[in-house]
């Protein structure tokens, strides 16, 4: 697992999970905004909004990735042995 910079260019979509720095928590976007500079998102139940730059994307690497999808849904697994 890498934390990357949010970059100019770079997207962030709501639902998407990132790094909150300050806190060092897991947190899922609720809505990203580069005009305002902020971003909003949950964290413990609660919404909270932070400057763009207290913010890491979460990259999983290829095998990392493979284990998360194989931990999800069964029933998407239901045709396929």
């Amino acid at each position: 697992m890498k934390f990357t910079d949010i970059t100019e260019e770079g997207k962030v979509h709501p639902g998407e999970y990132l790094l909150h720095k300050p806190s060092s928590a897991i947190v899922m976007v609720g809505s990203f905004n580069r005009d305002d500079n902020l971003i909003r998102a949950f964290r413990d139940g609660r919404l909270f909004e932070d400057k763009i730059t207290n913010f890491n994307k979460i990259t999983l690497e290829q095998k990392e990735n493979k284990i998360f999808r194989d931990r999800t849904c069964k029933k998407c697994k239901g045709g396929r042995k």
